[in-house]
């Protein structure tokens, strides 16, 4: 009977290494763990294994240190990463590394013995070393499961340099992500260069996109080279592509076919050397099948398809997008730091966003501005935002309260009583204020307070604001 594969585990959090072993042994491997990549390392000399599961961040080298030592001491070893803070560029550093795949934290056991088996199946191939990315920007934000599935396989896909189409309602930020595939391709130091098909005239597009030779029509005063020659070696970014007319679509599948074109007017025949990403807010299958657009274009831009979830759909993020947002606009402005009270936050989470990603960073903007105070609450949110949001339970503060009061207590945490009647009286004052437009006497009235006890209450909570 042939022995069972050795999984190697390294990770430097206890339960993860437990319960990933558990699941690992239960379904008939070995496992070998490990607290850190040092003394993975030095195990790895004597024997390396088939399969190995590594966190990112770690406790002295990092697990991407990890991965580009194993390309070098062992490259057979099909390296499986794991992190719970998924970005962009990570995850791209880990498959120009080499590594097999890349698991967002917290996972499904399932998915991992799943992916265990699927090394195993595989062939042993060099890893080939890359430079490890500098920093990425902290556009693309998101701890939620949705984020955390785009960033794996916009890290996957990046260098792939297949054609991507990105999909998702206006605002959710369909360009970040076409900036990430760019940034993190083997495309990045060429041009990146965007073009909004919906903000171009019908008879100016083919000229945007392909260029015109001097003469070419009235006011062509001399040649003009197109966002294809701009892009040339980078990346060519086509926002709305829906929206694109039906005579301008058979133009850029002819181009995408053979890689060619001429200028609007010309005659030489120039190479089409850019990776286009076509992004759209619409249903383009549905348009397809209305005869609205071509199948065959829609079939060549989508090799493959990256959905952006809404922001309602992910509002776990919500808190974290606003204070990240909130900082930058404040910095911008030259203002003293300031925060987002607590129910503020939580009239945010409650908000539908239509506009999405792109309404929130721009109500920060305003409330950087215009808020008086440090701590910004629900009475700085404009009237909007408390129109659409969907009833609370009247219980459900309770429930988070006792949360709150177990984990600060099981901390160390001193004085929370006090700490908590002042969040409380913030919370309804600032709930009072909204309702009533500002109003304090009808506020006062609601709370069952005096007008001069709501004045007190509101000069003493701003005084522990600032």
């Amino acid at each position: 009977m042939a022995e069972p594969a050795t999984i190697w585990i390294v990770d430097d959090d206890r339960s993860v290494r437990f319960v990933l072993a558990a699941a690992l042994s239960e379904a008939g491997f070995a496992i070998r763990e490990f607290s850190d990549a040092e003394s993975a390392l030095a195990a790895l000399a004597d024997n390396a294994p088939p399969v190995l599961f590594s966190d990112v961040r770690m406790a002295g080298a990092n697990g991407l240190h990890l991965l580009e030592r194993i390309g070098a001491q062992a490259p057979g070893v099909r390296v499986i990463m794991m992190s719970a803070f998924t970005d962009v560029a990570t995850s791209a550093a880990a498959y120009r590394h080499g590594a097999f795949d890349y698991l967002p934290k917290p996972f499904d056991l399932d998915d991992a013995v799943a992916i265990a088996r699927r090394a195993l199946a595989q062939t042993p191939v060099a890893i080939v070393a890359a430079p490890l990315p500098a920093a990425a920007e902290a556009d693309l934000i998101g701890h939620s499961p949705g984020m955390r599935e785009l960033f794996r396989v916009i890290g996957r896909v990046a260098a792939s340099g297949l054609g991507v189409l990105i999909t998702g309602e206006t605002g959710t930020g369909k360009e970040l992500v076409a900036r990430a595939l760019h940034r993190e391709s083997a495309r990045a130091a060429r041009p990146f260069i965007a073009l909004d098909t919906a903000a171009i005239p019908a008879e100016l597009l083919e000229s945007e996109l392909f260029g015109h030779e001097a003469g070419a029509f009235t006011g062509a005063a001399r040649r003009h080279a197109g966002r294809f020659e701009q892009a040339a070696g980078g990346t060519l970014f086509l926002d709305e592509i829906g929206d694109m007319p039906l005579a301008m679509q058979t133009r850029l599948l002819r181009v995408l076919a053979a890689g060619e074109f001429y200028r609007v007017g010309g005659r030489e025949l120039i190479r089409a050397d850019a990776r286009v990403i076509a992004a759209t807010h619409q249903d383009l299958d549905a348009e397809a099948e209305r005869g609205e657009f071509r199948p065959d274009l829609l079939h060549r831009l989508d090799v493959v398809r990256l959905h952006i979830p809404a922001l309602r759909e992910r509002r776990e993020d919500i808190a974290l997008l606003a204070e990240h947002f909130l900082a930058r606009a404040v910095a911008a402005a030259g203002n003293a730091a300031k925060r987002f009270s607590p129910a503020a936050l939580g009239a945010l989470r409650d908000y539908a966003w239509p506009g999405n990603v792109r309404q929130l960073e721009n109500l920060c903007r305003r409330v950087a501005v215009l808020a008086s105070g440090r701590e910004i609450g629900v009475g700085d949110l404009p009237p909007a935002i408390f129109e659409s949001a969907p009833p609370r339970e009247a219980a459900s503060w309770s429930g988070a309260l006792r949360v709150w009061a177990e984990q600060a207590l099981a901390a160390g945490a001193e004085n929370i009583y006090a700490e908590a009647r002042a969040e409380l009286e913030r919370v309804l004052l600032d709930a009072a204020l909204a309702k009533h437009g500002g109003h304090r006497q009808h506020a006062a009235k609601s709370l069952g307070l005096s007008r001069n006890t709501m004045t007190r209450k509101l000069g003493s909570s701003r005084k522990k604001r600032d």
